[in-house]
């Protein structure tokens, strides 16, 4: 299984029962290629990293070091899943860094949505490095590269990649899943015994919320981004289109309207609801979504999450607007 060429002969990984095989086979080899020392995970929650970190645990126990960067911009409940699942139910050596005051500080003001991105991702190998150096004994870095990510980048996976690292923190690499596809990642981590809703994950842009609080990020915003998300997560939950539709979120601009509420003015933020389907990200199709459904949302988002007064609808495939807004 080693090597960056996928072999011609290895065979897809579509049940069970193929997965505990590969799951056996890569305990095997990750306990060879370790021995005795200690491996550290920048563990996002995402379905990667999570399917690398049940691996490894499997593998090698408490030789793993996984941490867990909380910079403000994940969804509402993941850090606390990510806890209860890795440090509760598998006993996993996680240390968890509260980075949220950090970050957005570091976030004020920055409105270009590049800009933001490589100041999270800077931020993240800063407070990545910082919990490494407190560590005795790693030798080696886990990463949750699957094999598009050596397709499409050279084995470089943005969103998990801590390249970045000083020169002294160059640690051999673990990527027990460089060779299988995502649907195969996905199999691997249901025998693995994760939950469904980690398993299953959406894409979730490494930025995260970042790049959904459109502009200059503001606590108040990304509120509203992170439970407006929430509500529509929920109803698409409880109406069927959890796993049919391929992406859905909510994004909020930085700009606000005039509404009435309670038969009083607000001047608020609007929020945009994308809901999107795919085959391969270059082109989307938007869903078609019950309007009564939509009304529904609408009317949940405007009463629950404070300082919202309108919902949106985007309405643009792609081309021409792309799945993200930023």
């Amino acid at each position: 299984m080693q090597g960056n060429v996928r072999p011609e002969t290895m065979e897809r990984i579509t049940t069970e029962e193929l997965a505990n095989a590969f799951i056996e086979e890569q305990i095997k080899e990750l306990r060879e290629q370790i021995g005795d020392k200690k491996v550290l995970l920048a563990l996002s929650g995402g379905v990667d990293s999570s399917v690398v970190a049940a691996l490894l645990i499997k593998a090698v126990g408490k030789q793993l070091v996984c941490v867990h960067v909380n910079h403000g911009l994940l969804r509402k409940g993941e850090p606390e899943q990510v806890i209860e699942v890795f440090r509760n139910q598998m006993d996993a050596n996680l240390v968890y860094v509260d980075a949220v005051d950090r970050f957005l500080d570091k976030l004020a003001g920055v409105a270009e949505p590049e800009k933001k991105r490589k100041i999270i991702g800077a931020e993240f190998i800063r407070v990545f490095e910082e919990e490494a150096r407190k560590q005795d004994g790693i030798e080696f870095l886990a990463q949750g590269t699957i094999y598009p990510d050596i397709i499409e980048s050279d084995g470089v996976k943005a969103h998990h990649n801590v390249g970045g690292l000083p020169e002294d923190l160059q640690f051999e690499l673990v990527e027990p899943l460089k060779l299988l596809y995502k649907d195969e990642v996905r199999v691997v981590g249901k025998a693995l015994g994760l939950p469904d809703n980690m398993v299953y994950r959406q894409p979730f842009p490494g930025p995260g919320l970042g790049v959904r609080c459109l502009g200059a990020i503001t606590r108040d915003r990304l509120e509203a981004v992170r439970e407006s998300d929430a509500i529509l997560r929920e109803e698409f939950a409880k109406n069927g289109l959890e796993g049919k539709v391929w992406q859905y979120f909510t994004a909020v601009p930085d700009f606000r309207s005039v509404g009435v509420n309670d038969g009083k003015r607000t001047f608020a933020y609007p929020v945009i609801i994308r809901a999107v389907n795919t085959k391969d990200a270059m082109t989307a199709t938007v869903e078609d979504v019950p309007f009564s459904l939509l009304q529904h949302i609408t009317a949940r988002i405007t009463s629950e999450v404070e300082g919202v007064n309108r919902v949106l609808y985007d309405l643009t495939p792609k081309p021409s607007g792309t799945i993200e807004w930023e």
